[in-house]
């Protein structure tokens, strides 16, 4: 039997006692880290930004754990293998944005808050309407990247391990919710960090050592590894642009809407900026985004040759024809390699690397809620670190059973759709306001908010008008590729998946004309301190909201 054959049929059965082993190995070493940092978390610093203890390293190894999702290994595996050069601009775009994050927001962030986004923008701005802006906006981004990692679970990890009915891939999204909330609950952001390192490492190395082994098999011919993908798709097409977004004018447009969103959204993710505020220093934030940059960058190359070696082991037709689709590429590619063992190893990667982004994200969730408005707003600032914390606790289960609910129903769902909603609401309502917040004297607490109400309304409005959530049919099968999976419901009107090429600007020009509208003083005297704190981090370490 070839190896192609029996990648399709470990991608349908696979050997599940080798996965599970291989998943709760994993998790015993990284439960037993958690509960040996827990002791460490003795006050609202430790929980929130772990004590500020962090390297410029560890802190740049864990956002690329953070960063790295399910589908950046899974999903622009299978893009390149498809779709060739379209989707290897997926990396591209991902990457670049952390030039954006590099240059703007890192060190700046770092030296003028203390937690959270809030944190800066109220420190000229009015407090209570700027920090619940800005929490609803984190707990928006927030929920539809947790559904999208939550659904991944039940669609992505229990397809490796031969979970194919509805209510074993709900048990799937039920354990890892309940390890999110254990991770959360336990070690704070010290726990969720040092399982953010462990699952960096195990996915670079993972996808190094498939990489080698593919490069090895083609003599380390990178031109040639392209030819033999070429050869088994029997078209050159997959080298040049054009294969998915060249198709139509409006495709070319939402091209450009998606790298708009994603570009500019990864400098808004609250749960990336919050890890710039565990580190000590300004130097250690700038040092954790190109530490983060670099190893971003190795993988995403990786993922070039995964995507071409995929497509030239195992073919177009065999992944578009396994569960799972594109998603199944990297897995067949592991089991074509390596057999059962090098598949259970990918599986417990692609395990660690869902439970690694949805404990970041949770951690943020909880902190915004507990510090934004608990604390800030609730209690007005009267209340004691330690009830902060325990809000926060409560909070993280709270959320954690709404993303295990929002899991299950959104299983099967379009994920990409909750993806492109997280990074679009990101760029639209929390990159406008923290850039103008940082750098434009004029702006107002008026400005921010039609900046954020304005960018995250509208890009809530045009998804839910938009193709992914009605009216997209395949031309070929006459099958939806909505959410709705009825073809007779179509209530779209907005003609692109992606509406960032019109809602981030429009968010940036209500911040300007809700600034010039507003007889608000701008507080020119607290913009001069913010200034001198962000660039020069004078007072970092004691910043506090006023």
């Amino acid at each position: 039997m070839n190896g192609v054959v029996m990648a399709a049929e470990a991608t349908n059965v696979g050997n599940t006692w080798i996965n599970i082993g291989i998943f709760a190995a994993f998790v015993v070493v990284t439960l037993v880290v958690v509960f040996r940092v827990s002791g460490q978390n003795k006050s609202a610093a430790d929980f929130y930004a772990g004590g500020r203890s962090f390297t410029g390293t560890q802190n740049g190894t864990a956002i690329a754990g953070d960063y790295l999702s399910a589908a950046s290994f899974l999903g622009i595996a299978g893009a390149i293998a498809l779709q060739g050069y379209d989707g290897f601009l997926y990396s591209i775009g991902f990457l670049v944005a952390w030039l954006v994050a590099l240059l703007l927001v890192a060190e700046l962030l770092r030296n003028t808050g203390k937690f959270t986004m809030a944190d800066v923008l109220s420190f000229r701005l009015q407090q209570r309407p700027v920090r619940l802006a800005a929490a609803l906006s984190t707990l928006a981004v927030v929920f539809f990247y947790l559904l999208a990692q939550m659904a991944g679970a039940g669609g992505l990890v229990a397809l490796l391990l031969g979970v194919t009915d509805l209510a074993g891939q709900g048990v799937v999204i039920a354990v890892v919710g309940a390890l999110m909330i254990l991770y959360v609950l336990v070690g704070g952001m010290k726990g969720t960090t040092w399982v953010q390192i462990i699952k960096a490492t195990l996915l670079i190395v993972g996808a190094g050592v498939m990489t080698v082994w593919v490069l090895v098999l083609h003599g380390f011919d990178l031109s040639g590894l392209m030819q033999a993908a070429v050869d088994k798709a029997g078209t050159d097409a997959i080298l040049e642009p054009g294969v998915k977004y060249g198709v139509s004018d409006v495709t070319k447009i939402d091209f450009l809407s998606l790298a708009l969103a994603l570009v500019l959204g990864t400098a808004g993710l609250p749960h990336v900026l919050t890890r710039f505020y565990t580190v000590p220093s300004a130097k250690d934030a700038r040092k954790s985004v190109v530490v983060a940059i670099w190893l971003i960058g190795l993988f995403y190359l990786f993922t070039l040759v995964l995507g071409y070696g995929a497509g030239a082991l195992v073919g177009p037709e065999v992944i578009k024809a396994a569960p799972g689709g594109a998603n199944s590429a990297a897995p067949l590619l592991a089991f074509a390699l390596g057999g059962e063992i090098l598949l259970g190893v990918i599986a417990a990667v692609a395990f660690a690397t869902i439970l690694a982004v949805v404990a970041g994200l949770t951690i943020t969730a909880a902190t915004s809620f507990a510090h934004d408005i608990y604390a800030s707003i609730i209690k007005k600032g009267e209340v004691s670190p330690d009830g902060e914390v325990k809000v926060a606790r409560w909070t993280v289960v709270v959320i954690g059973a709404v993303a295990i609910v929002g899991g299950i129903f959104a299983n099967g769902q379009n994920i990409a759709f909750l993806v492109a909603l997280a990074f679009c609401i990101a760029a639209a309502a929390n990159l406008p306001t923290i850039i103008y917040s940082l750098f434009w004297k004029r702006f107002n607490t008026s400005g921010a908010l039609w900046s954020m109400y304005g960018g995250l309304i509208s890009t809530v409005v045009l998804i839910i008008f938009s193709p992914v959530v009605s009216g997209k049919v395949d031309p070929v099968t006459g099958a939806s590729l909505s959410m709705i999976k009825d073809t007779s419901v179509d209530f779209h009107w907005f003609p692109l998946d992606n509406p960032g090429i019109v809602t981030i600007p429009l968010a940036f020009v209500l911040g300007v004309v809700g600034t010039y509208l507003s007889k608000e003083q701008s507080h020119p005297e607290k913009y001069a301190e913010m200034e001198v704190r962000s660039l020069t981090g004078a007072g970092a370490e004691k910043a506090t909201s006023h």
